[in-house]
């Protein structure tokens, strides 16, 4: 799957787009959020993100005309399918589970384990055109897809409202702009924690899940260490930050037969570096909306959010047999973070499920400006 990224990034330049004219986008943040940072050749317009949402919801864009980008990002869901590994449009599984959309925008690089793709435009080649796995199945079919868009008598104001300068706009490249810009409006920050944490209501809260804030925050529970700021991950970008923070850890998750390995593709961004140091390293996800996201973890491997705090007290995940049998907790890759806690558990379950049920944003989860336009129009 990594080897296939080289020429995902060079056919994102197949049929350039100049700068976009349009209504320019104008942000509604919740209070707190900073602007997300937009790439210069791919301004926020009205008209993009609209022809983005059509083309996000669209069957087209699969090799059989079952699947879109929503098949495996269900906005009640906040944009994940709620499966441990996603299934392609072939049948095939693929090795990891797709990855929350929510405030997608700040993330300066994406997908669980592969610290090079760095945009939203890259990284929306990957299930379209890509092979290993097969999740879309458009490679080699870019001409086909381009006619069946055409086909529709919907598309053709859009794309030319949305690439007023483009004597042909149907193109792979403007495509992938288009979703992309969709995809950087999916903001997440209206829950109840929100309105608690702002003033907003005091009261948005229980008193269980502020007593989870504290333990989440604590030093001896360590969450915020890569769960950290207004989207609870330390892995963020914006305007006005001087650089992006790019982080991946090592969990203690696996430690096959005690060597430090992971199964195998699932080897996080050592599949791309090769290096030892890297094995088992992915990225830590946002929180928000996490009590609606599970199974969790990068392939799924935990059922509910009480085990995955079972995980991190023990300071690994210990799997005393069958073929990933080992001790997660003695993975020599593992992060220093990573460490047991000495709480009463009962406490700690309680607390912590009250603090995470408080990121989920129902509002986000039913915005009709995220939903399918095909259903609604």
């Amino acid at each position: 799957m990594f080897a296939a990224a080289f020429w995902l990034v060079a056919l994102a330049g197949v049929g350039s787009s100049a700068q976009s004219e349009g209504t320019p986008w104008k942000w509604d943040l919740p209070a707190g959020f900073p602007e997300p940072r937009v790439p210069a050749d791919n301004p926020m317009t009205m008209e993009k993100v609209e022809l983005g949402r059509h083309l996000f919801y669209d069957t087209r864009l699969s090799v059989d005309g079952s699947y879109s980008c929503a098949s495996c990002h269900d906005q009640a869901a906040a944009f994940t399918d709620r499966k441990g590994q996603s299934v392609g449009v072939t049948g095939q599984i693929t090795p990891r589970g797709s990855m929350s959309l929510a405030n997608v925008a700040y993330s300066p690089v994406l997908t669980w384990g592969d610290p090079t793709v760095r945009s939203l435009e890259a990284q929306a080649l990957i299930p379209m055109f890509g092979e290993h796995p097969v999740e879309m199945g458009l490679k080699g079919r870019e001409a086909i897809l381009i006619a069946d868009l055409k086909k529709e008598p919907r598309y053709t104001p859009l794309f030319s409202k949305a690439y007023p300068a483009d004597k042909d706009p149907f193109t792979v490249n403007n495509i992938t702009k288009a979703i992309a810009a969709f995809e950087r409006t999916m903001i997440s920050g209206r829950s109840p924690y929100d309105r608690y944490k702002s003033g907003a209501d005091p009261n948005a809260i229980s008193d269980a899940a502020k007593k989870g804030e504290q333990l989440f925050f604590s030093d001896e529970l360590r969450c915020s260490q890569c769960h950290d700021g207004f989207n609870f991950t330390t892995t963020v970008d914006f305007v006005g930050k001087d650089s992006p923070v790019i982080e991946f850890h090592n969990t203690g998750l696996y430690n096959l037969a005690g060597s430090g390995r992971y199964p195998e593709p699932n080897t996080g961004i050592h599949a791309v570096t090769k290096k030892p140091e890297d094995m088992g390293k992915f990225k830590a996800p946002t929180l928000r909306n996490i009590a609606v996201t599970g199974p969790y973890m990068h392939d799924g491997s935990i059922t509910d959010l009480h085990d995955v705090l079972r995980h991190y007290a023990a300071g690994g995940r210990t799997l005393a047999s069958g073929p990933h049998a080992g001790s997660g907790a003695a993975n020599p890759h593992k992060s220093t973070i990573i460490k047991p806690f000495e709480l009463p558990m009962m406490a700690v379950m309680h607390n912590m499920m009250m603090f995470m049920r408080s990121l989920t944003d129902d509002e986000f989860l039913k915005d009709p400006r995220f939903a399918d336009p095909w259903k609604t129009q």
